[in-house]
């Protein structure tokens, strides 16, 4: 404790490590989760997470030591990156054009709502000793079976039943989902769109062609890793940490993580009510610049009123909180939910599972390394860590304003035609599209 600040009180390494070995874990298995959800379909990959995690939920609440914690941590990663790569595309796939953003949400919105109910059952166990700890951990299996059925009772999506090349289920499961018996042009599109696939046979090569230059530096790269660079889940995983460093009592800075996570869940809602209607860029852009102010309202109180060894005024505490909830209530109608919406959306059929495999390898990779790296950087940049983040925001948002197009109620196999109107992209598609159909001169 000889070098303990108040910004370093918890700058362990070992503790940080047990939080990012999920991330690295999901990071990995998202690889195979993309060659099971291209050839087996999309409910495959969703069983396969189920059973990953349940059994990492298992061995985490018999653990006797910290290897069986790890290793129960990282088939829980394992489920993740399962659940990540499949569960997205299921959802835009299934969904009509005009509610897709809603649908697509509702990831989002089962997310936050397993985070809010973590929370509750971290601050109800927490006062149960010896083994409270054993039941918050070994909760994790009850979603995981409700994956685990929730998968056999869905139908498999009709892109991916075309791409199995099961047409006449893929048209009964089409007319079900949609409603109507008036679904020959949609289906006509998943046809094209899976004979295009076919004849890609490295899907990951092909999404370095530069026909597919934006849906690489967008939906593969750009998205998910602004998602995690907004410091978000830094907030989100480290509250409790965070709270007790700013002064509260490990019971307050529960209630204040489970504050936190429902404000996550209220924005959601907020989101998929709303999203289809004034579109992605518009959330994108105006909870940009409300993150961005309150990342610098939280840099400039820490640096007046929180120092080596200064005892944070509960005012001020609370004013910390309020500013940190309403940052949590800006992202979670924004780059929370729209971090996944957005990429799905993007890539055609015969690079989709590849791409969505990308989206999630980027998006663990940031999540592992900010997880590994937040209280460290608290320890050394002290409030500077949150003038980073918002510079970090100005960025992003930035990226969001010249890049990406509107996709609300565009169809999801006619959102390559954005790129050919957009004043940077369509010289690339363009380009490429020239080559295409330069013949040879005889």
């Amino acid at each position: 404790h000889l070098h303990e600040t108040d910004y370093c009180k918890y700058d362990n390494q070992l503790l940080t490590l047990f939080t990012s070995s999920l991330y690295f874990a999901g990071l990995v298995s998202t690889f195979g989760a993309s060659y099971v959800t291209r050839n087996k379909g999309r409910r495959a990959s969703i069983l396969v997470g189920a059973v990953s995690f349940f059994l990492g939920g298992a061995i985490n609440a018999g653990a006797v030591n910290i290897t069986m914690l790890i290793i129960g941590r990282i088939l829980l990663g394992a489920g993740i990156g399962f659940g990540n790569q499949a569960v997205p595309l299921y959802l835009s796939e299934m969904a009509p054009a005009k509610h897709r953003g809603a649908v697509n949400q509702l990831f989002q919105f089962t997310t936050c709502m397993g985070i809010l109910i973590a929370n509750l059952i971290n601050y109800k166990t927490d006062k149960i000793h010896k083994w409270g700890w054993r039941l918050s951990l070994g909760l994790a299996t009850v979603p995981a079976t409700l994956m685990f059925v929730g998968g056999l009772a869905l139908p498999e999506t009709p892109n991916s039943l075309v791409e199995q090349g099961r047409l006449e289920e893929a048209k009964r499961v089409l007319i079900k989902v949609r409603g109507t018996l008036n679904v020959d042009a949609e289906f006509a599109d998943l046809i094209e769109a899976s004979d295009a696939a076919r004849a890609i046979k490295h899907p990951f090569r092909n999404l370095l062609q530069r026909k597919n230059r934006p849906q690489l530096v967008l939906g593969a790269l750009g998205i998910p890793a602004f998602q995690q660079l907004t410091g978000m889940n830094s907030i989100l995983f480290y509250a409790p940490i965070l709270f007790q460093t700013l002064g509260f009592g490990s019971g307050a800075s529960l209630i204040s993580s489970v504050l936190t996570s429902g404000m996550l869940v209220l924005a959601t809602l907020v989101s998929m009510a709303l999203v289809d209607r004034f579109g992605r860029r518009a959330f994108f852009l105006e909870a940009g610049f409300e993150m961005f102010c309150y990342m610098i309202a939280v840099a400039i109180t820490l640096a007046f009123k929180f120092g080596e060894g200064e005892t944070l005024p509960k005012a001020i505490g609370w004013f910390l909180v309020v500013i940190i909830c309403l940052f949590v209530f800006a992202y979670g109608r924004s780059w929370g939910p729209l971090g996944w919406l957005v990429p799905s959306e993007l890539f055609p059929l015969e690079t989709r599972s590849a791409g969505q495999s990308m989206v999630v390898c980027v998006n663990l990779l940031f999540t592992a390394l900010i997880a590994q790296c937040f209280l460290v950087s608290l320890c050394h940049l002290k409030y500077g860590i949150f003038l980073l983040f918002a510079g970090l925001i100005f960025i992003m948002s930035s990226f969001i304003f010249f890049l990406l197009p509107e996709t609300k109620r565009v169809p999801i196999e006619e959102v390559y035609l954005l790129w050919k109107d957009h004043w940077f992209w369509k010289k690339y598609v363009e380009d490429d599209d020239e080559k295409d159909t330069k013949k040879p001169t005889t």
